[in-house]
């Protein structure tokens, strides 16, 4: 080598060595376009969000964020902290336990509804975590992100609560009432006997609506709740069920007294009158108790096992419980209902009848026609489906049906006698069907269709019929006589009749209730009734008929005080109409 002369640089070394000063020189570079980006990124976003990093040396701690994050997490990175535990809302609370358990587990991505703990001027959020793809040579990164949903939860608890609370006392309403009913059934130390219910039930409320006006009831409700809350535990539960109903859930220490004693505490605070404007009223109420059982499956047959019980208070006055046969009783109800509707467009009833007697003679008379319902094999009592024909109004399809077949069974006796039979058929009137039904129609459409005429006809009603609807009655019984049928007051001296209703309506028979023919040859009383019902009719110029004749002694006893018909199962039992024909002709023979 000459003197003076450069060194030859291996060319390879020295190409290695100028490749990691420019990569040297370009990592930070390129850590801050990386840096710049994730931040343009997370600003560019409409929600909170931050990113966290994970590293063995520095942990989990936030390395970058956006505006709207740094408000809702009240966190200012200028202040030189970026470790989780410095972030209030990363610090404690349902966020941080569970970001916590994200960042040790291994799913991609978590999200949640929840508050972010703090008892005063807490926020609501939906929370999100996902697991950023990891590059190489990089650590784990993770992003948050929050969406305040402080203002819609509020506005849902808003009208939760107003959908929850009645309007007008300021109670809570049935919604309310059932949901805490269903808690505590749901509750697994409930034990059996622990709660009941009571539903109370507001009297003359609806005639203080009518006579005073809508204002002076909504006063009225307001005032009773109050009355009620004053005799009610702090414990207890009170809330408005309906119109002029509440419903009250209380814990019971002494079983069922408990519920008892709280009845007589509202029935006292009652006592007072109700000041309206300047007007005094008093109110009572009816209340009916149902306790809460391992058996019952909701608050609505909770309630409805209290509201079975107030029916039966509202009728016999004084607070009752609940008994469980009365749901099935109700369910038999509607069960009947379903299946008569049923067997009427059928026609699958029957009509039985039961011969009248004339006393003096011993002459058959007529028959009463009597409706009969055979389901399955079971005979169900009129005692049982007339009144469900009533509740459900049935009963005028039922009452159509018992004029045509009746009119139409004398027709056929007039066709298998070959002659115009001497004998009246007796039809049973209801209350619900004079006030819902034109009745001289269907009595018109059935003389029609059968061709017989209406003087051989008798309509009974009982007294019940006259007193629900007296004006009504009256033009219905107007309407009948003009078809020459004769009307028949039937069960006479059971109801509340005036005798001014004998003298006003155009009545021909009184049937005196069989209570009083069955005992009267023992009973002084009813020996006395049964002689002043006939000497009543005797001076109105009406005929008798004696219901329950069981002998022949009381026949002749009978006979002897001036009755004009008997009827009862010493002559015959109730017959179909080929036998009741039969025996017609056995006896007139």
């Amino acid at each position: 080598m000459q003197s003076g002369a450069r060194p030859k640089r291996d060319i390879t070394a020295s190409r290695g060595e100028s490749d990691q000063d420019g990569a040297a020189a370009i990592a930070p570079a390129l850590e801050n376009i990386l840096e710049s980006a994730r931040q343009s990124y997370l600003d560019a976003l409409p929600i909170a969000a931050a990113m966290i990093t994970r590293d063995e040396e520095n942990g989990s701690y936030i390395e970058c964020a956006n505006d709207h994050f740094r408000l809702i997490a009240e966190w200012d990175e200028r202040l030189g902290d970026r470790q989780l535990a410095q972030v209030p809302i990363l610090a404690a609370g349902p966020i941080a336990i569970r970001l916590a358990a994200f960042l040790r587990g291994g799913e991609s991505a978590h999200q949640f509804d929840t508050p972010d703990g703090r008892s005063v001027a807490g926020r609501h959020f939906t929370v999100r975590f996902s697991r950023l793809k990891r590059l190489e040579g990089q650590p784990q990164r993770f992003l948050l992100s929050l969406i305040d949903k402080t203002a819609q939860v509020e506005t849902e608890k808003s009208l939760r609560s107003e959908m929850l609370r009645d309007s007008l006392t300021g109670l809570p309403n049935r919604f309310a009432f059932n949901e805490q009913v269903d808690a505590v059934l749901a509750d697994p130390n409930f034990r059996e006997g622990a709660f009941a219910v009571l539903a109370v039930d507001m009297t003359r409320f609806s005639r203080v609506n009518e006579s005073m006006g809508a204002m002076a009831g909504d006063e009225l409700l307001i005032t009773f709740a109050r009355r009620l809350v004053s005799a009610l535990r702090p414990t207890d539960m009170l809330a408005r069920t309906s119109g002029d109903e509440f419903g009250i859930l209380m814990r019971l220490d002494r079983g069922i007294s408990d519920a008892l004693r709280a009845a007589e505490r509202i029935k006292t605070v009652l006592t007072l009158p109700f000041r309206l404007s300047d007007l005094e009223i008093r109110v009572d109420c009816a209340i009916g108790c149902a306790m809460l059982s391992l058996g019952v499956m909701s608050a609505d047959e909770v309630l409805r096992n209290a509201q079975f019980a107030l029916k039966r208070s509202k009728q016999e006055g004084v607070t009752q419980v609940y008994e469980p046969t009365e749901a099935q009783v109700a369910r038999r109800r509607f069960s009947i209902e379903t299946e008569l509707r049923v067997a009427i467009e059928a026609e699958a009833l029957t009509l039985a009848f039961h011969p009248l007697i004339e006393l003096k003679s011993g002459r058959i008379a007529g028959f009463e026609a009597l409706a009969r319902w055979q389901r399955d094999g079971e005979m169900i009592a009129p005692s049982e489906f007339i009144p469900v024909a009533e509740e459900s109004g049935l009963i005028v399809q039922l009452g159509r049906w018992a004029l045509d077949r009746a009119a139409q069974t004398l027709a056929d006796w007039d066709r298998a006698a070959n002659a115009k039979l001497p004998l009246n058929m007796s039809v049973n009137l209801s209350p619900i069907q004079i006030s819902r039904d034109d009745v001289a129609a269907a009595l018109s459409a059935a003389l029609a269709n059968a061709g017989v005429t209406g003087d051989r006809f008798t309509l009974e009603l009982t007294e019940s019929a006259i007193i629900h609807d007296p004006k009504r009655v009256a033009q219905a019984l107007g309407a009948l006589k003009r078809f020459d049928v004769r009307i028949a007051m039937d069960d006479f001296g059971s109801g509340f009749t005036s005798l001014a209703s004998l003298q006003t309506l155009p009545i021909d028979v009184l049937k005196i209730d069989q209570r009083f023919v069955t005992d009267m040859l023992r009973d002084q009383d009813s020996h006395a009734i049964v002689g002043a019902i006939l000497s009543l009719a005797s001076a109105l110029g009406m005929e008798t008929t004696a219901e329950g004749i069981q002998s022949a002694d009381l026949t002749d006893a009978l006979c002897a005080m001036g009755c004009t018909y008997g009827q009862g199962f010493h002559y015959a039992e109730p017959m179909t109409a080929d036998t009741a024909f039969a025996y017609w002709r056995e006896r007139s023979a």
